[in-house]
């Protein structure tokens, strides 16, 4: 009973870590979601509305954080972008690393270590897949074309 009780909580925890790294850039939309839920609820809209309102814009802000990432060629303002997705789902990673510390840690330095290897692992994987949906453009052979109006005249 003891081992399927260790091998049983091996896989717990392997799946609450899969689940953080998978949802990690949902952090941003879900509290955006969330935020507006309560105001909609708090101004009057009834649970129903408030949750229709939450989920349009956490949607909405994830498809418009996407796109704008994947639209912009600056280096500086995608990683703008990037940061403003992976910096929630740090923090959460924090929290959830931090947590999960706490079973098996003791507290102390390797509590913290834990939690901030965590943490940067979260803000990775947002980063990471955020970045999936860049699209790849195929290189194009710039002398071939000089002179030339367009890619179709020739």
């Amino acid at each position: 009973m003891l081992i399927a009780g260790l091998v049983l909580s091996a896989f717990g925890l392997g799946f609450f870590c899969w689940l953080l790294f998978t949802l990690a850039i949902y952090a941003l939309p879900f509290l955006a979601g969330l935020t507006a839920g309560l105001a909609a609820f708090h101004s009057g809209s009834g649970f129903i509305g408030a949750l229709i309102v939450g989920v349009l814009v956490g949607g909405a802000t994830l498809a418009l954080g996407r796109i704008a990432f994947a639209t912009v060629r600056t280096p500086l303002i995608r990683t703008f972008i990037g940061l403003l997705y992976a910096v929630p789902a740090t923090i959460a990673g924090y929290q959830v690393s931090f947590g999960l510390a706490g079973i098996g840690v003791p507290t102390g330095g390797w509590h913290e270590a834990f939690a901030i290897g965590g943490a940067v692992l979260a803000g990775i994987t947002a980063f990471a897949r955020l970045a999936l949906y860049i699209p790849v453009y195929p290189a194009v052979d710039r002398a071939a074309h000089r002179g030339k109006s367009s890619l179709l005249a020739g």
